[in-house]
């Protein structure tokens, strides 16, 4: 029997507008997943995951190699199989409904039948009653879940699927999960699932492919890369997963598992949990409340609370966790602190004095030293300028670095901190992988030296 999907010698090379050897992304890649086989793909950010998914749904050519589909050269987009990207790609002017039934429409199902089958997924998602938002409205792991109903909808025989589950909550994942593993089990459908998330990966799985570097290192039962992996990079990237018994100065990474030295004092070393007496609280915030209004009709609004009351401290030098629900209402508060959604009630003390307060030109100071970090680093650089033009802007603005030299040598400096190579610099957001781009936004907002991120 022919396999589902069959990756034959895949490689995919990248090259710039100035030509040169370019940058190949996947090598001489060959995979093959059973027609109901449940395969995740795991490795670091940029090793070529979604690149693969991108080929297998018709999206991109490989620059040599074949895609089979159900034993059929895939030639063009592949009509087999439903995508879940990992940015939403939901369409902004349309409600959450008109998203999920889009496809539907677009085969010529009916208004009324697709209407029924949105509102059904809708719920099945956890979504009931949110078909009349946009997305807009909706939370990160909310939008996760339309774009989920939106692949789901289709019946597709091969599901692509990349980081689907990267901005839920546990309950929320643990429902998804469960409405995946029930559809995969009743229909036997093949998936393919990109995650970083080995907790997901060893529920879920049948089979895991550990690539690095564009390269397969090592394929086989989910059972068997967890308890007995062969391959020194699986190992190590095994090893890498945090333990939460213990609070090491810094977290042990690859690298240091890979080569000769092991761990360092420093992985060894613990910091202490919790506040002390004498710590100093440079972020207080007091019954921090936001509500939203939503439309009804033609005239009516109606009154949605947020965040309600939300109170707590923050010492120089410790880190805050704020956890829960997809839609509790975490994203709010981080951009109501940056005054990036006006608030509507409490006060946030920053050094004893409250920003909440303070006029535009009074609170650009502050906006150097408290800095966000996006859930979503697809919309939050510009893809208009080059990963240089990113980090510079800031600096420019703030006056940070006696001159354009000076910033520039910064620059470099935070990208390589953050784990990527200094040609970074002159690409755009487009040429990066999601996690890539996440690493760049952090080294934005580094570049302001923040005394809160």
């Amino acid at each position: 029997m022919n396999p589902a999907l069959a990756f034959e010698n895949i490689t995919v090379t990248f090259t710039g507008k100035s030509g040169g050897s370019g940058y190949t992304a996947v090598k001489d890649t060959t995979i093959k997943i059973a027609d109901g086989e449940f395969v995740s793909i795991v490795g670091p950010t940029g090793c070529g995951k979604s690149t693969l998914l991108n080929i297998a749904a018709g999206l991109m050519k490989a620059s040599s190699g074949s895609v089979n589909v159900f034993g059929e050269t895939l030639t063009g987009l592949n009509a087999k199989a439903g995508y879940m990207f990992q940015a939403e790609s939901l369409m902004p002017w349309r409600s959450t409904i008109d998203n999920v039934t889009a496809g539907l429409q677009f085969r010529g199902v009916e208004k009324t039948s697709a209407h029924a089958a949105g509102e059904e997924w809708l719920a099945r998602v956890g979504l009931a009653g949110f078909g009349h938002r946009y997305p807009h409205e909706l939370s990160g792991g909310m939008r996760k879940r339309c774009a989920l109903a939106q692949m789901l909808i289709l019946d597709p025989k091969i599901m692509l699927m990349d980081e689907p589950f990267s901005a839920l909550d546990i309950q929320t994942r643990q429902l998804m999960e469960n409405e995946l593993l029930e559809l995969w089990n009743a229909n036997r459908k093949s998936v393919v699932f990109i995650t970083h998330d080995l907790a997901v990966v060893g529920e879920i799985a049948d089979t895991v492919v550990v690539m690095q570097n564009g390269e397969i290192k090592e394929k086989g039962p989910a059972k068997q890369i967890f308890e007995a992996p062969q391959h020194p990079y699986t190992k190590a990237l095994l090893m890498c997963r945090p333990n939460v018994s213990v609070r090491p100065m810094r977290l042990p990474v690859i690298e240091d598992f890979m080569g000769t030295a092991g761990l360092q004092p420093e992985h060894l070393a613990q910091r202490k949990r919790g506040y002390a007496a004498d710590d100093e609280i440079v972020l207080e915030v007091k019954n921090l409340s936001k509500h939203f209004q939503l439309k009804e009709g033609l005239f009516k609004k109606r009154d949605v609370p947020a965040v309600k009351g939300a109170t707590f401290k923050l010492a120089r030098g410790k880190t805050l966790g704020l956890v829960g629900e997809s839609g509790s209402g975490k994203t709010t508060v981080g951009l109501t602190l940056m005054r990036l959604h006006s608030a509507s009630g409490g006060e946030v003390l920053f050094d004893g004095v409250d920003l909440l307060k303070l006029s535009e030109k009074d609170f650009l100071k502050y906006k150097r030293r408290i800095q966000i970090v996006f859930q979503n680093p697809y919309a939050s650089l510009n893809p208009r300028f080059t990963v240089g033009q990113i980090l510079l802007e800031p600096m420019t603005i703030h006056k940070i670095g006696k001159d354009e030299q000076e910033r520039v040598q910064m620059a470099m400096a935070l990208l390589q901190r953050v784990g990527m190579p200094e040609v970074s610099f002159y690409k755009y957001p487009h040429e990066f992988s999601g996690g890539q781009r996440q690493r760049i936004a952090i080294a934005r907002c580094l570049t302001m030296k923040p005394d809160v991120l």
